[in-house]
């Protein structure tokens, strides 16, 4: 078989993350690191058996798409929007104050004014993918502490997309259109909120209402619905799983929104899979003494101040005290759209390659402790002790 084909690549890719995770269940490791360091080990800076990770890592990015998809199906949109209103101040400033810390330690370490703003915005994000990856579906989604998390996520991946928007004007050198842009990239999202309620309404429903027993069906409609939505939202200027986010949640009132959610489960896992395959194979490990000291220190202000921050911050908008730090630690960690600053940063020459690898270094970490810290502490479904499991 040729070695740089697909099919050789997914044979070595699921055949090792079968290994792998073995490994990780007979330690009692979270399976997502096995993942990961499967990537390290036979990406291109490992083993260099699996090289093409640009078309890994677009097929990857499928199962976040998939992921915002089936959260918007257990969401009802009158709790996502008292929900939306009371994470609003604690996303402002939780973001303000991990913005100030990554600049304050890249500005030490003598980083550029660029490098260090561009480090700073990096870090205010967690991960959208571990925060509900690990939260149990059946126990959390419906409630509070579920709806709060995923408010708070919502609102930070409208945060990091106007972040994105603004390094790809700037590296175009577009200034003069950017604040337009922008403004129209937001006017965008009810447009397509309300235009995704209608098709809904008006052709989805009858569609599933009429055919609901040839379930083959409904499956298709349901990945065509997600993907054309996402696909729309691209082409709005917002972000795919914007897009898929509100495919969900527009046929989350509708009876068979379960029967959906059961079903793409494993084929979100399969594309899941391939996202922390291509994040472990994408990071060079032999530049890492580079950055070592500025990242050994911002990851460890970025996982011990988070859960402090929500903590207190949640504190003041009248939650109680397990509450802010059960979700403190759930979104104690750099996100994936951290990592994508980094590649389109580093690929417009607005930073460095050093403050690169500071960005990705920082993120890998805070991904793989985070997820530690979570799996063996709060209930989720791949928690290694049988009290924790949830699903």
């Amino acid at each position: 078989m040729e070695p740089s084909s697909v099919t050789f690549s997914f044979f070595l890719i699921f055949t090792g993350a079968a290994v792998f995770a073995s490994v990780a269940l007979y330690t009692r490791q979270p399976l997502i690191i096995a993942y990961i360091a499967l990537g390290a080990c036979i990406g291109p800076y490992g083993l260099s058996l699996v090289t093409d990770l640009n078309l890994l890592s677009d097929i990857g990015h499928i199962g976040i798409i998939f992921l915002l998809f089936l959260l918007g199906l257990d969401m009802q949109p009158q709790a996502l929007w008292t929900t939306l209103r009371k994470s609003t101040v604690v996303a402002i400033f939780s973001s303000a104050i991990f913005l100030g810390t990554g600049y304050t330690v890249a500005s030490l370490f003598g980083y550029t004014t660029m490098d260090s703003l561009i480090v700073g915005a990096a870090m205010m994000f967690s991960s959208t993918i571990i925060g509900i990856k690990l939260l149990p579906t059946t126990v959390l989604h419906h409630r509070h502490i579920g709806e709060l998390m995923i408010g708070l996520l919502l609102l930070q991946d409208l945060l990091a997309i106007i972040v994105l928007m603004i390094l790809l004007n700037a590296s175009s050198g577009s200034s003069d259109t950017m604040g337009t842009d922008l403004a129209l990239s937001l006017l965008s999202l009810p447009l397509l909120a309300g235009g995704a309620l209608l098709i809904v309404r008006y052709i989805l429903l009858p569609l599933i209402t009429r055919f609901d027993r040839f379930h083959e069906y409904i499956f298709l409609l349901a990945i065509g619905w997600c993907l054309g939505l996402a696909e729309a939202a691209n082409a709005l200027g917002l972000s795919e799983e914007i897009g898929a986010f509100i495919a969900g949640i527009t046929i989350a009132t509708s009876p068979i929104s379960q029967y959906i959610a059961v079903n793409l489960k494993p084929l979100r896992d399969f594309f899941l899979i391939l996202f922390f395959f291509s994040v472990g194979a994408q990071f060079n490990l032999g530049v890492l003494n580079q950055v070592l000291a500025p990242t050994l220190i911002l990851a460890a202000l970025v996982l011990g101040l988070k859960p402090v921050v929500y903590r207190f911050l949640l504190k003041g908008v009248s939650e109680n005290r397990t509450l802010g730090w059960d979700l403190g630690f759930r979104l104690g960690q750099a996100s994936e759209f951290s990592l994508l600053i980094a590649y389109m940063a580093v690929a417009s020459s607005l930073i460095s390659e050093r403050a690169s690898l500071l960005i990705q270094a920082t993120t890998i970490i805070t991904l793989l402790v985070s997820s530690y810290i979570v799996v063996l502490n709060y209930p989720t479904p791949i928690a290694v002790s049988d009290r924790l499991r949830r699903d």
